[in-house]
């Protein structure tokens, strides 16, 4: 677009400048006709001029208000995933900008299939609800490499948010989820004093859902606590807006 831009204003200049060649040409073959004749001439290509670029700032000012209205619509237009669960859906609005690694990780596993039929496997009420590690059978599901934690992105554990679960070493996330049930101020990070949890996204469309899950009936399977006695199924991670 800007090649073109340059382009246009090049021949603008080409045409005025052409102009400015004929008139004065035609000038200096009529000075026997007197200096009214040559004062018009002057005068109707100066107006001929002014014209020209009013027109070309015009066309600038237009394409600059496209641009612009192309870059709000980008910016706008945020990357969304949709969970489709057996309580409900789901809809997730990633904060590219704040988290960009974890955004593509957890972007890399959906569009792989990674969560489909995997289950909210911890869930615990007013705390929040974890998944995308393991299948309805309780066998984990396979990872790749862990990534950086970006809690220190400014993004904070409110509920509704979306952050990555992680062992107890700070840069260990894989594919691991969790949706916040309530504030929890308590995973946000603090410098020189806590890791926290990376927040990468926030429930846009279905929270009833979550709200839904958070209050099933749990047990401990496998050697794990708060695993829903039916499981939580996780159907699909379709992502919906790019």
């Amino acid at each position: 677009m800007k090649k073109n831009s340059r382009l246009k204003t090049f021949n603008s200049i080409l045409a005025v400048s052409l102009m400015l060649f004929l008139a004065f040409s035609s000038i200096s073959c009529d000075e026997n006709e007197g200096n009214a004749g040559k004062d018009n001439d002057v005068k109707e290509t100066k107006n001929e001029i002014k014209k020209e670029v009013e027109k070309q700032q015009n066309d600038d000012k237009t394409q600059q208000k496209e641009t612009e209205k192309q870059a709000k619509e980008k910016t706008v237009r945020a990357t969304q995933v949709e969970l489709k669960t057996s309580s409900g859906d789901i809809v997730i609005e990633l904060d590219t900008e704040k988290a960009p690694i974890t955004v593509a990780n957890f972007l890399n596993y959906a569009k792989e299939g990674h969560y489909n039929s995997t289950i909210f496997h911890r869930v615990i009420k007013d705390f929040m609800i974890q998944g995308g590690g393991f299948t309805a059978d309780m066998d984990k599901k396979v990872t790749k490499p862990p990534i950086k934690n970006e809690a220190s992105n400014g993004l904070v554990n409110l509920r509704g948010t979306i952050a990555m679960a992680r062992t107890p070493h700070p840069d260990s996330a894989t594919c691991q989820f969790f949706i916040n049930h309530k504030d929890n101020p308590n995973l946000n990070y603090i410098a020189g004093k806590s890791a926290g949890y990376a927040v990468f996204g926030k429930v846009v469309k279905g929270m009833e859902t979550v709200d839904k899950i958070a209050v099933v009936k749990t047990t401990t399977k496998a050697g794990m606590r708060d695993v829903p006695v039916e499981p939580v199924l996780i159907e699909s991670a379709k992502i919906i807006s790019d």
